[in-house]
């Protein structure tokens, strides 16, 4: 008895024929592309949730950006404008991909929230963990650096939360690593972060950036390290933009990195104080 006839008579004894093959993977196929689809829109979400990727004012500029391994990052960042200040969040959640991307809004909204109404950073953080470790499922731990730019008199007051220590690139050639502040967040409850103030002067950059520009390995799997991401940056300092900053030392760990794939989320923030208004 052929196939067809076999199916027939299924049909009629009341079992329904079953599904072609061809159709059960065009409809699989259909299911992916919509999966695809609607990962691809919360990337872009997250994109426009975290702030301008390029800000202009007065004598500073601003330039952001993420490079996530997968569709959603784990890594954010927040530009808020608050008065004449602005806030600069850099964060990293442990882990990547969907379940680290499902609590990017929640510590993002958290961030900004207690940024905007806690002037101190280190105090602002503290309160961010403090909700973190009474949330009902345990958090993932979170690294953030946190910082308030005064437009007027050029302080940066910062507080780090276990992250990778932003660089201040100094005009006359000096570079400080900022690491003042506290643990990671969701680790101790009562944890306290300390906050600390440095002050911009003209042509003076700073970078912020996650764990991945800095873990990025090449094929002997060495890391693109600190040093890398320094030597990089005095290259550009006395005459590029943030922008260019930003892009010229992702551009260095990617061609670091050559053939080998990238592994973790990187997200940078990159901060210029216009050299012209000496």
């Amino acid at each position: 008895m052929g196939i067809h006839a076999v199916w027939q008579q299924k049909a009629e004894i009341g079992h329904p024929a079953p599904i072609p093959m061809a159709k059960q993977l065009a409809a699989a196929k259909s299911e992916l592309g919509e999966v695809y689809r609607e990962l691809f829109e919360a990337a872009q979400m997250q994109r426009r949730m975290s702030g301008p990727r390029e800000l202009r004012r007065g004598e500073y500029e601003i330039a952001a950006e993420m490079f996530p391994v997968r569709h959603l990052s784990g890594d954010f960042f927040s530009i808020l404008e608050v008065g004449e200040t602005t806030l600069i969040a850099v964060g990293d959640i442990a882990g990547k991909g969907l379940r680290a991307g499902l609590w990017f809004t929640h510590l993002l909204g958290l961030t900004r929230m207690y940024a905007a109404s806690i002037v101190d950073p280190g105090g602002a953080l503290a309160a961010v963990n403090r909700q973190m470790c009474q949330a009902s499922s345990p958090p993932p731990l979170t690294s953030v650096y946190l910082a308030r730019l005064d437009w007027l008199t050029g302080e940066l007051m910062y507080s780090n939360a276990g992250h990778p220590a932003a660089l201040l690139l100094r005009a006359d050639g000096a570079s400080e690593c900022l690491e003042t502040g506290g643990p990671l967040l969701g680790a101790v409850p009562e944890a306290e972060f300390e906050s600390t103030s440095v002050w911009l002067k003209p042509g003076d950059m700073l970078l912020a950036f996650t764990d991945g520009l800095l873990e990025c390995c090449n094929d002997s799997m060495e890391e693109f390290g600190p040093q890398r991401v320094i030597a990089e940056a005095r290259s550009l300092r006395a005459g590029g933009s943030a922008s260019e900053l930003l892009f010229s030392v992702v551009g260095a760990a990617q061609d670091f990195a050559g053939p080998q794939a990238q592994a973790d989320d990187c997200t940078l923030v990159a901060l210029r104080r216009d050299p012209s208004r000496r």
